[in-house]
């Protein structure tokens, strides 16, 4: 019974870390680019949390992928996991996590080659992130088989709240710093 089960739990099991773990990387990454850690000077592991948690949703994605492939319960061949809505289960949730996967993709490996990119690029590739996880939830509460549970649906919903707050920081325009006036003649 579980031998024929084990690969639907292993990709279930995946796809969730893989999900948390997106949703770690992206708050993670939001509060470096805030104040949420102060102004000071960042000891360099805050920056190494955040890359370590994309570098290992990269991993879990791919495990959940894989076992989703081995799995007999739905067929998915290679074309169904990579090209979206070519499958015939959920083909808009399942595209949603296709789309996630390859974002989850552009994201790391521009993180990896940052260096050798300008600024400009690596910022530009790096805001992908928020429709990962957009998508990624989208897909967790759509394609997922625990999309009912109410744990998941309240996780998801309370990682939205934080993204979104932690959005609103970031882009947050800056207060104009007021002039020093000074008396003359005093």
């Amino acid at each position: 019974m579980i031998g024929a089960q084990l690969w639907w739990y292993a990709a279930r099991s995946g796809g969730l870390v893989a999900w948390v773990l997106v949703t770690l990387s992206v708050l993670w990454g939001l509060a470096l680019s805030t104040k949420a850690f102060g102004k000071r000077p960042r000891p360099n592991w805050l920056l190494d949390m955040h890359r370590f948690l994309g570098g290992l949703a990269v991993v879990f994605a791919a495990f959940h992928i894989v076992s989703i492939v081995l799995d007999s319960y739905v067929h998915f061949g290679l074309a169904e996991v990579l090209v979206p809505l070519t499958g015939s289960w959920h083909p808009v949730a399942v595209a949603a996590g296709i789309v996630s996967m390859y974002l989850l993709a552009a994201v790391e490996v521009t993180s990896l080659l940052r260096k050798r990119l300008s600024k400009r690029a690596w910022k530009l590739t790096h805001y992908l992130s928020y429709p990962l996880f957009v998508l990624a939830t989208l897909h967790g509460l759509t394609a997922g088989t625990d999309k009912a549970s109410s744990f998941f649906r309240y996780g998801a919903l309370v990682a939205t709240i934080g993204v979104v707050l932690l959005l609103g920081e970031h882009f947050r325009p800056e207060a104009p710093k007021k002039p020093v006036s000074r008396k003359i003649g005093a």
